[in-house]
């Protein structure tokens, strides 16, 4: 049987796509390869979002071309956004390349492969499905073979067009999923085993319900233009799935945070304590060349109504440093929202212009020495912040869903809390736990995570592990889907 390799650059979203691809590919009869040098066809799935993922790109299809000069019937695919930002372009510069992919294309993905290895000319796919959106589902599992934690897409596309973002240029236009398919796509997996879901897409709250099938939320406003079905979704979820113990989305854009959605947060169990809530900046006049719309104000008054409704929230976000005309004083008004909003995730990047943005127009005129600075300065703000939470932790039992084992390779496994922090759990290897929700007493904390021991209560329930496989890797963290990574 031919056999596939994937790499995957990027966000979530992409590692969505690379898990639909897998199934794909598997159900056409591919296995998959231990190493590039060993399998038939080579998949890198491509992030666009910043240059150094260009860079990225640039070098590993360099580095495969070497393996296909001692294979020359091994097929390279380049999939991703970089595959939809570049298309045909990208072929003529990397003439190592067989397959260029689009996110919308992934079904055809055997049948392109099936033309190009029988002698087929290569191939540029990269077709949006504006008029009959396809959304890939999990492919059914078996009863306890279910991940812990499972992504459900329940849009793709954007049509905020923030002036930094090349995202609508390489995702396209909003388009959602019906609230009846994702239901049923979540269902399956918990009844398969899966305890937690996260809901995808590249601006997640802004969902509609392209059946109608929803019933509008409390305190969901008509005469609101911010309004979404978003919160109304949730509720469906909650309702109709009780068996769900925890559910998250990313990534959210803080305009669509509305009062029905802040009403959900108080209202569903079942919904995490925590958010990730991209803020990119703490000036007003950035936020407007950024065309964010929305004012710190706004921001910190919805996140203030947000945590006032489910007290012990906790937030993380992404910032943008060096934007074109940032002053060291707006650089600094940032540094000072992250200390006012007490975010416990920081993920930020310098300004990298991208093709086909507006704000390439702007210039690109902070020196990369101004924006390290600046960088360093965001970055030692939120680790302090963390290291303060981390430490009022200790001591405190909380409620870890086991996500599978430590990447310290030290015996330990690894899960998150409600609130997302990380927890690695001594003592618990060849115990049951995988998938499961157990009590942890916090026993120390570290720089970006915490250890703990199970609670008696919870080994003295633990059985031994009856699996012939090894334990998955456990995630060390879940980046939202950002808009520089």
């Amino acid at each position: 049987m031919p056999s596939y390799m994937i790499h995957t650059f990027g966000c979530q979203m992409n590692a969505h796509d690379s898990e639909r691809m897998h199934e794909v590919l598997r159900g056409s009869g591919y296995t998959e390869a231990a190493s590039p040098e060993e399998a038939d066809v080579i998949i890198l799935n491509t992030c666009s979002v910043r240059e150094k993922a260009e860079q990225k790109l640039r070098s590993e299809v360099g580095r495969l071309g070497r393996i296909k000069s001692q294979r020359p019937e091994t097929l390279l695919v380049v999939a991703g956004c970089m595959a939809q930002q570049e298309g045909e372009r990208l072929r003529k510069r990397m003439n190592s390349i067989d397959v260029v992919l689009g996110p919308d294309n992934i079904p055809e993905l055997p049948a392109l492969l099936a033309d190009v290895s029988t002698g087929g000319l290569p191939v540029v796919r990269t077709v949006f499905d504006l008029d009959a959106p396809r959304f890939l589902q999990a492919e059914p599992v078996r009863r306890g073979g279910a991940p812990a934690s499972a992504y459900v897409t329940i849009m793709k596309g954007c049509d905020e067009r923030c002036s930094f973002c090349i995202v609508p240029y390489t995702r396209g236009p909003e388009r959602y999923r019906a609230s009846g398919e994702v239901i049923e796509e979540i269902r399956r997996l918990v009844e398969a085993g899966t305890a937690e879901v996260t809901l995808l897409g590249q601006t997640v709250n802004s969902y509609s319900d392209p059946s109608r099938a929803l019933p509008r939320a409390p305190e969901a406003s008509p005469d609101d233009p911010d309004e979404s079905e978003f919160a109304a979704l949730l509720r469906r979820i909650a309702s109709e799935i009780p068996a769900l113990r925890r559910l998250r989305y990313t990534s959210p854009h803080p305009r669509h945070l509305t009062p029905s959605l802040i009403a959900a947060h108080r209202d569903l169990e079942v919904l995490a304590e925590h958010v990730h809530l991209p803020v990119q900046s703490g000036s007003d006049r950035v936020l407007r060349r950024m065309i964010r719309r929305y004012t710190r104000a706004e921001y910190v008054d919805r996140v203030g109504a947000l945590r006032a409704a489910r007290p012990g929230l906790t937030l993380s976000t992404d910032v943008i440093v060096g934007f074109p005309g940032e002053t060291s004083a707006e650089a600094e008004s940032t540094v000072d929202l992250i200390r006012e909003v007490g975010f416990l995730g920081v993920f930020a990047f310098k300004y990298s212009p991208r093709p086909f943005t507006p704000a390439l127009k702007l210039g690109d005129d902070i020196p990369e020495e101004e924006k390290g600075r600046r960088l360093a300065r965001v970055f030692e703000a939120s680790e302090a912040l963390l290291a303060a939470h981390l430490l009022t932790l200790v001591g405190r039992t909380e409620e870890v869903l086991v996500e599978g084992c430590s990447k310290s390779g030290n015996g330990f496994l690894s899960g998150r809390t409600r609130r997302n922090e990380i927890v690695h759990i001594r003592g618990a290897a060849g115990l049951d736990l995988l998938g499961k929700l157990v009590q942890v007493t916090i026993t120390a904390a570290h720089k970006h995570s915490l250890q703990g021991e199970l609670t008696e209560v919870a080994r003295a329930a633990a059985r031994p592990t009856t699996a012939t496989v090894p334990l998955p890797l456990a995630t060390s963290s879940r980046r939202a889907l950002p808009v520089l990574a």
